[in-house]
């Protein structure tokens, strides 16, 4: 199989993107396109890729069957729609768009339009998150009850060199972490039901820290910090916090306690890491070195390439991208609106992959 891929956005995140898809031999990444047209011939020459220039050309390629957007937020809609136009099968980066209505259009374009919709994050087909659910699945905590998890840094703006959309709509602790650890969580108990959440913005501008811009005052336009409680319709309950506020860091923290042991997972934003497990009745954590892929970033869309060539369902999908998406959302209004809110939409949970799935094998 060689599935055909074009790129579009060549900023920051597209270096891990193309070092693993031109590496994975049932790919073939044809073209690279960005706003920036010369940005895209330079990346197109430090990655082997045939092709490069605008959106326009790659939705125009004969050979791209599908469209990998790493483009901001705020474009997500707009070139995956111009995408799904086109015939193309498409790959969002997180967040799937800025809002669920948009979320909603655009499943629905995917599905008029017979193609396929695919979303970040794909940490949870690393090999750490699968482990946790292969032994989940298995028993190994009996049955699941509760979930903790914590992110808190003083924010990105101290070492991205252009992290102004960090702090604009579509952005914050909530939509750019929260879909690793909302998604973690997601594909372990499946649908959330419902959330109640609080949320603070801590100063109304920030000051990139390196780069060319270093010293440059940028505005904050959504919280900075954010506290939920979230009910699964499976029955488990989690509390989740999401700070861009804190001086210490902490990242990572996932426990999943179940009526017969704990489980500490590894960090949702990496692809692999060690598990800990810790049996009711016993002082002493267990570790559970994790089987699977750790390739990082791609393995989503490769495995929507061979879920596509194979006719069966992918797991990173539209569908549980948006739920991530209605869960932030409702996570949001909760917070502005002091009460309980619902959280709307659903998907089917994916099953785990085989601890033996290869990144670097045929499909």
């Amino acid at each position: 199989m060689s599935f055909g891929i074009a790129l579009i956005g060549c900023g920051y995140i597209s270096d891990q993107y193309l070092t693993n898809l031109t590496a994975f031999p049932d790919l073939d990444v044809l073209f690279c396109a960005d706003l920036d047209e010369d940005r895209a011939r330079s990346q197109a020459a430090a990655y082997g890729v045939p092709g490069a220039g605008g959106v326009a050309q790659a939705l125009a390629h004969p050979d791209v069957r599908l469209i990998v957007n790493l483009t901001v937020p705020a474009a997500h809609y707009d070139v995956a729609s111009a995408a799904i136009g086109a015939g193309k099968h498409v790959w969002n980066e997180k967040p799937l768009t800025l809002d669920p209505a948009s979320g909603r259009k655009l499943l629905t374009e995917a599905r008029q339009a017979g193609v396929r919709l695919g979303c970040a994050p794909d940490t949870f087909l690393g090999a750490g998150l699968q482990t946790a659910r292969r032994l989940i699945d298995a028993g190994a905590i009996g049955e699941p009850q509760s979930a903790l998890a914590l992110m808190q840094t003083p924010g990105p703006e101290s070492w991205h060199p252009s992290p102004e959309f960090y702090f604009l709509r579509g952005g914050g602790p909530l939509y750019d972490m929260g879909p690793y650890y909302l998604t973690a969580l997601a594909s372990l108990f499946g649908p959330a039901s419902r959330v109640a959440a609080t949320s603070r913005r801590a100063r109304p501008t920030r000051t990139i820290g390196s780069g060319p811009k270093a010293g440059t005052d940028i505005p904050v336009e959504v919280p900075t910090h954010v506290a939920a409680l979230i009910d699964y319709a499976s029955g488990p309950a989690a509390a989740l916090t999401l700070s861009f506020d804190s001086p210490l860091p902490r990242q990572g923290f996932v426990e999943v306690t179940g009526t017969e042991a704990t489980l500490a997972l590894p960090d949702p934003n990496r692809f692999d890491g060690s598990l800990r497990l810790r049996p009711l009745g016993s002082s002493d954590w267990t570790v559970i070195e994790s089987e699977g892929a750790t390739a990082g970033r791609g393995i989503g869309a490769l495995d929507m390439a061979r879920c596509i060539a194979a006719g069966v369902p992918h797991r990173a999908s539209g569908e549980l991208a948006q739920h991530v998406l209605e869960t932030m959302a409702a996570v949001e209004a909760s917070a502005a609106e002091g009460e309980f809110r619902a959280v709307g939409g659903s998907f089917p949970l994916p099953p785990a992959l085989a601890p033996g799935w290869d990144p670097y094998g045929r499909g």
